[in-house]
């Protein structure tokens, strides 16, 4: 099978490498630090359990798409933003009907897909774990979880390669409520990259865990106004994850006792693209819960504020959770 990876950050990283060890042959379109890396030197992949596998001339890579070459499957893994413009370079670039699977944060992706590249395929998919590169070429898995992606004759076929990969994959016919139930947990992301913590301490925080509780219930409040019953993507319904951040910290750490099973290293992708001064997919997160708020005339001032606040931070400014609380408070406010 010849796997494309369009966008190879972390988790493309991740993906390709465990495909390529169960012998697809995989190309990384990839920043050039990662491209040098994996072309001179290979790849490294750690897992959770801290095994690790060398990967050396398995995988090709390079910083545009390869003039020529034919692949039967792309795994999507920009960030939102780069949605549209990486849609209209792999249809001018791929053949007719080739399958396109978004396993990208947030919900509005595949349309994004569908508006820019309606020759192509595009499949629904979702990545429910951290990925943390520790070096250009070596990436570790930080958290437990099973990939989900819309079942079809394709992905029947890429869950035969992640079995033999030995990554767990689940077939849904209900990808939009498992996109939402996907973003209600990515609504972290936004206080995690604004706490400068590591994602355990952070969550162990329960100044910042009420903001994320209050974010969660915005959301689904609107969600239930429109209609959507977010799937449940962990071990406990999404209505019930506001309660439990809401829990004090040593309840919390019981009772979330899975949840908290991540590296302590492990942070957001945001994070890392507020460290280095890239534009975050805050609007992929609070911003599509304050799309759907208004297309049924509601508002969602709380996540409004917090995408204000992100987009508009400096540059390697922290913040603690009273601070956020302060200027969620105070942008609610002026709204």
């Amino acid at each position: 099978m010849r796997i494309l990876i369009f966008g190879a950050g972390a988790i493309g990283q991740f993906l390709g490498a465990k495909l390529a060890l169960a012998g697809a042959q995989v190309h990384l379109l990839a920043r050039p630090a990662v491209v040098d890396a994996v072309n001179q030197r290979g790849m490294l992949v750690s897992e959770l359990n801290a095994s690790s596998q060398a990967i050396t001339g398995r995988v090709s890579a390079s910083s545009d798409l390869p003039p020529g070459r034919e692949f039967d499957l792309v795994l999507l893994t920009v960030k939102g933003g780069a949605t549209t413009d990486s849609a209209r370079t792999l249809a001018a670039g791929l053949a007719t009907a080739t399958p396109v699977i978004s396993f990208q944060n947030g919900v509005e992706n595949v349309s994004r897909i569908r508006q820019a590249a309606p020759t192509l395929n595009a499949i629904a998919g979702m990545v429910p774990y951290n990925v943390v590169q520790i070096a250009p070429g070596q990436i570790k898995r930080t958290s437990a979880g099973v990939l989900m992606v819309e079942r079809s004759e394709t992905t029947q076929h890429l869950a035969d390669w992640c079995k033999r990969a030995h990554l767990d994959l689940e077939l849904r016919d209900d990808m939009l409520q498992v996109q939402w139930g996907k973003l209600l947990l990515n609504l972290n992301n936004p206080i995690n990259a604004l706490s400068g913590q590591p994602l355990r301490a952070q969550l162990l925080d329960s100044g910042y865990r009420h903001i994320v509780a209050a974010l969660q219930d915005e959301a689904l409040g609107v969600l239930s106004v429109a209609g959507i019953q977010p799937a449940q993507v962990t071990a406990m319904a999404p209505t019930w994850i506001p309660r439990l951040l809401r829990l004090p910290t040593p309840f919390f750490r019981i009772i979330a006792a899975r949840m908290l099973k991540i590296a302590d290293d492990a942070r957001s992708s945001m994070y890392d693209d507020r460290v280095a001064g890239r534009i975050t997919e805050v609007d992929d997160l609070c911003g599509a819960v304050v799309r759907l708020a208004r297309k049924h005339a509601l508002g969602a001032p709380f996540n409004q504020a917090l995408q204000n606040l992100v987009e508009h931070a400096p540059r390697g400014r922290w913040y603690s959770a009273s601070e956020i609380q302060l200027a969620i408070r105070a942008g609610v406010n002026h709204g």
